[in-house]
């Protein structure tokens, strides 16, 4: 049996193996008075036996498995491993131990001067037959080439079984809230030393603490023909060489519903687009996705884009995408791209160039920086040792009001932010948050007085001019009661006057707003049930600045509280999944503030951060939440579906939104309304489709 295993790798190396008569392969004690092709059968021979005695009497040998090990013999004769992977811990250290073991050799020769030459070992287990292969040419060999002959580099490249190898890598998991959910729980034991508030993770981070690689493998269909791999189990295209890879996937959003409360026939939505992500190297990672799209929604999400519409003509925002076009006379036709390229220097360090959008909390909402606005370009970079995660982000952003529209060009602002995440003990954490935007009054331009990392960035912004800048303080914990419960909260603070604080007179320029929040883990003993309560409050006119163009927003859209200011809301959401099967529920109750703006009242009631809250104001103290306009909201959305293909996350689903809005008291723009909207469809589940305005 043994000689019969020999013959066979043997006869498949000496079919892939390209002879070049200068090259001599290194040389075991065994095979020293051999040449030629007997020196060849010779090495793979030693090799074979070497692996195969070291697994014959071990019980590894009977496991389920594929290892593939690439090792260099260099020009003294030293091995070492260039890539080791395969499924099995305990294969891979028995497979790295055995090689280490392998006799010494002579150095492979060229040209009869010593020269580096690369291996390959594949072991399928159970332990049946082994395969070595040299996949590379010596780099010197390439060059001789004679004339006429076809040069053999484009033949020779190294293409290696694709091992997902994304899971161990720092390319950012896409942030969706029902994604992060299935790991949600194990991130947040008792104990871990992570940082959870700052999203999206990388796959890196989730693999530590739950297994995702595991998880997707586990749910991977029986599927023979290419197309039911690609549809069920695979990323469309994915290579895998020395040192670098890389997948490309389609991406997908369709959808068909309707508003049962609206005159339309029928909403829909036709996304089609592109993602790519790989690695080149060991710390440089990219990822890009690339969307177009028409659509048109419920009659309230449709009037909130067009309310949001900018400057020059185009009709609405769309929320979280960005600037809609006009597509027929009904629809909006919005194209979006998103990209990171991260940089990892050390373990220590992620630098990140982006243009995307970032997440800071771990509840649904987050009041100091959310994900609801549209992408935006960024440099962030992230520094995480001992207890310590501090991420510095530097953003340019966009105002796109008439009012600021020069020569056809938007304006263009600044944001600088520190984020500093410290676990005070196994259980609790806290995090602290400041940020400045300011506008390029003057031509400041990005003013590099914000560059430095750690500085404290209310002085800074003082001495370029306390009204030039807008300056927000944050405080953010989370406590793990237990591994089922969670309990976590905000403090958001814009421009805080501690005498109006302490003044009992609820002053406009107490500025702030708070979330509380908590998390029931595999509720009442069901797998994979989470249940989350959460309560946001904004206080009228936080967000905003006596210079408009400074509030803290991005596309006419808060890059804190979705909903902006003078608002509040409970939140109850429940997530479950069951294999590749899925459910959502989302129920909220909210009040808001808006401003009348009819003839006898267009005062600025705090709920616009649009206005100057210098300008306007009814009256300075006993402000309160829901002045104004107060609408009652309350909004319930549940979904169900089934994930089709757990690598690119492309998912089947049902969605119904149940939506009554109700203000105190009804003008041209804020009208009564209820909204009952179902949508079935299939959608690459990327990022976070915020409907609950």
């Amino acid at each position: 049996m043994k000689k019969i295993i020999i013959l066979l790798f043997v006869f498949s190396l000496s079919y892939a193996q390209r002879d070049y008569d200068s090259t001599i392969f290194p040389k075991f004690e065994n095979c020293k008075t051999l040449n030629g092709n007997d020196l060849k059968t010779c090495f793979y021979e030693q090799v074979s036996n070497h692996f195969y005695e070291a697994f014959a009497t071990d019980s590894l040998r009977l496991v389920q498995d594929k290892v593939h090990l690439l090792f260099d013999i260099d020009e003294k004769g030293n091995k070492s491993v260039f890539h080791l992977n395969g499924t099995s811990k305990e294969i891979k250290e028995k497979v790295l131990e055995t090689f280490k073991s392998l006799p010494k050799t002579e150095a492979g020769t060229l040209e009869g001067n010593p020269n580096k030459q690369r291996f390959t070992i594949v072991l399928n287990f159970p332990l049946e037959k082994l395969v070595v292969e040299q996949k590379s040419v010596p780099q010197s060999a390439l060059k001789e080439i004679k004339a006429g002959q076809e040069h053999p580099e484009f033949e020779n490249l190294v293409y290696l079984p694709f091992e997902t190898p994304m899971y161990e890598s720092r390319i950012q998991m896409p942030f969706s809230h029902q994604n992060y959910a299935l790991f949600d729980a194990w991130l947040n034991q008792v104990g871990t030393n992570n940082h959870t508030a700052s999203k999206p993770y990388t796959y890196q981070d989730i693999q530590k603490y739950f297994d995702l690689k595991g998880h997707n493998e586990k749910l991977m269909k029986k599927a023979s023909s290419w197309l039911s791999k690609k549809w069920w189990n695979e990323n469309m295209v994915k290579i895998q060489g020395e040192g670098y890879w890389f997948t490309l996937d389609p991406i997908a959003d369709l959808s068909m519903g309707k508003d049962f409360n609206s005159a339309v026939s029928y909403t829909y939505q036709n996304t089609r687009g592109l993602r790519v992500q790989g690695a080149l190297g060991k710390n440089l990672f990219f990822s890009t996705n690339i969307y177009e799209s028409q659509g048109r929604f419920a009659d309230y999400y449709n009037q909130l884009a067009i309310s949001l519409r900018p400057a020059g003509g185009n009709p609405g925002i769309v929320p979280g995408i960005g600037i809609a076009k006009e597509f027929k006379t009904d629809a909006f036709d919005m194209p979006l791209a998103e990209a990171s390229l991260l940089y990892a220097p050390s373990k220590f360090i992620d630098l990140e160039l982006g243009y995307n959008r970032n997440f800071l909390g771990d509840g649904y909402r987050s009041l100091i920086l959310s994900d609801g606005a549209s992408p935006y370009p960024f440099v962030k970079i992230n520094t995480n040792f001992w207890k310590i995660k501090y991420t510095n982000l530097y953003s340019w952003l966009k105002d796109v009001r008439e009012e600021v529209v020069s020569d056809r060009t938007f304006a263009t602002k600044f944001l600088a932010a520190h984020y500093l995440s410290w676990n005070v003990s196994k259980r609790l954490n806290l995090g602290f948050f400041e940020s400045v935007v300011w506008s390029n009054t003057n031509d400041r331009g990005f003013d590099m007085s914000f560059v430095n990392p750690i500085i404290f960035y209310r002085a800074v912004e003082f001495s370029s001019g306390s009204r030039t800048g807008n300056a927000l303080l944050g405080l953010t914990f989370k406590y793990k009661y237990s591994n089922s419960i969670n309990l976590y909260g905000q403090l958001l603070i814009d421009e805080f006057s501690l005498s109006d604080a302490s003044g009992g007179l609820n002053s406009w320029k107490n500025k702030f707003g708070y979330q509380l929040g908590a998390k029931y883990f595999n509720a009442f003993n069901i797998d994979n049930l989470t249940l989350q309560l959460e309560y946001n409050a904004v206080r009228p006119y936080t967000y905003s600045h006596s210079q408009v163009i400074t509030n803290y927003a991005h596309n006419n859209q808060s890059l804190g509280h979705n909903w902006g200011a003078n608002q509040k809301e409970v939140i109850l959401i429940g997530h479950y999944n069951k294999d590749r099967w899925y459910g959502f529920a989302k129920l909220i109750y909210g009040i808001r503030g808006f401003d009348f703006n009819t003839p006898t009242d267009n005062f600025n009631y705090g709920g616009n951060f649009f206005r100057d809250y210098d300008e306007q104001r009814p009256f300075d103290n006993g402000v309160k939440i829901g002045q104004g306009n107060q609408t009652d909201l309350i909004i319930a959305d549940l979904q169900a579906g089934y994930i089709i293909n757990p690598t690119t996350n492309l998912k089947v689903f049902g969605n119904f939104v149940f939506r009554n809005f109700n203000p105190m008291l009804g003008t041209e723009n804020m009208k009564k309304s209820t909204t009952s909207w179902l949508s079935i469809g299939f959608r690459t589940d990327l990022f976070n489709w915020y409907k609950d305005y």
